[in-house]
């Protein structure tokens, strides 16, 4: 709720600012968040009213949290002492709310999830389905949007003078059984401290209990455009759908401001606790709309790290709530 009061108090303030001379105020349209998402709108013919600048297509389900006894020894945080209730949301990546789910411009799948803590607060987390980001900074994510937007003849130059987004690109990302048997990665990186004070880096992934599966194009072409929304709901018909939530630990010299840059496998993991989901929200598509997830929304036990794209992607997610609220 704070949050909420926060984003439309400073957006009457915006509105009583330009309201008079009819003209949007230079400083706020040239802010780069503002032009990621006003790319992320020209790259996906938006936008489209009522939803998101990226991860349009999605899916709310609701369920539990229950932490590990590992937990506390990393972070303070109420919901690694005790269970809580979550609210998640599967998704497309994109800006087209109609993608079909079989699409190579549906992957890679996201994942958000919102801890509803005892005090009545929330702290978010926010993943997709690959374990590195193509970009450092919010400077380059807008010229790979732009470059994208142009054409193979933008974006060729733009992959071979960036490894890292070429890597990105190449990952394999067949389309999945479920969103249920994919797992998701937190590419920044937090700081997570415990009650004696006591600090790690740290970056999460949540790893689907059930196996990984995928499907040839063929067979998820031949599921239709909705068969990973449809599969969830049958999923959750039946049962729950589990992830354990990991936190890998940096160690010295690891980069926690770079999230092209995938640290080490035998970095030491922590399972943090289980994550269950129970079922799809049955007013998802109204619920959806009106949810923010913030990656930089933490809590005391969480800090975000120096990663620039953190601060950005939370402010280019307020832009592109406003926006979906206001029309």
């Amino acid at each position: 709720m704070k949050r909420l009061t926060f984003i439309w108090a400073n957006l009457a303030a915006f509105a009583v600012t330009v309201i008079d001379k009819g003209v949007v105020l230079a400083q706020a349209a040239a802010s780069l968040p503002q032009q990621i998402v006003n790319q992320l709108y020209a790259n996906s013919h938006g936008p489209y009213p009522g939803f998101r600048a990226n991860h349009a297509k999605g899916i709310v389900c609701q369920g539990t949290f229950t932490p590990s006894a590992e937990a506390p020894s990393l972070s303070s945080a109420a919901h690694f002492q005790k269970p809580v209730k979550v609210t998640a949301r599967f998704s497309d990546v994109g800006g087209v709310p109609t993608v079909p789910d079989y699409s190579d411009d549906a992957s890679p799948h996201g994942f958000a999830v919102k801890f509803h803590l005892p005090d009545g607060t929330d702290t978010d987390i926010v993943g997709i389905s690959v374990p590195l980001f193509p970009v450092a900074t919010a400077e380059d994510f807008l010229a790979l949007l732009k470059a994208a937007g142009s054409g193979p003849s933008a974006i060729g130059p733009f992959l071979a003078s960036h490894p890292y987004a070429a890597k990105f690109v190449q990952y394999p990302k067949p389309p999945p059984v479920s969103f249920a048997t994919l797992s998701y990665f937190y590419i920044n990186a937090f700081k997570l401290t415990n009650a004696k004070g006591e600090s790690h880096y740290v970056r999460y992934e949540m790893r689907a209990i059930a196996p990984a599966a995928s499907l040839t194009a063929d067979q998820a072409k031949q599921k239709g455009p909705k068969y990973l929304q449809d599969e969830l709901k049958k999923r959750l018909s039946q049962g729950p759908a589990e992830f354990d939530y990991i936190a890998q630990i940096a160690e010295p010299g690891d980069p926690t401001d770079n999230a092209t840059l995938v640290w080490p496998a035998t970095r030491k993991t922590v399972v943090l606790g289980r994550l269950t989901l129970s079922q799809v929200d049955p007013n998802s598509d109204a619920v959806q709309r009106k949810l923010l997830f913030d990656p930089a929304r933490v809590t005391p036990g969480i800090a975000a790290s120096g990663d620039p794209l953190i601060p950005a992607r939370s402010q280019a997610y307020a832009i592109s709530y406003v926006k979906r609220l206001t029309g």
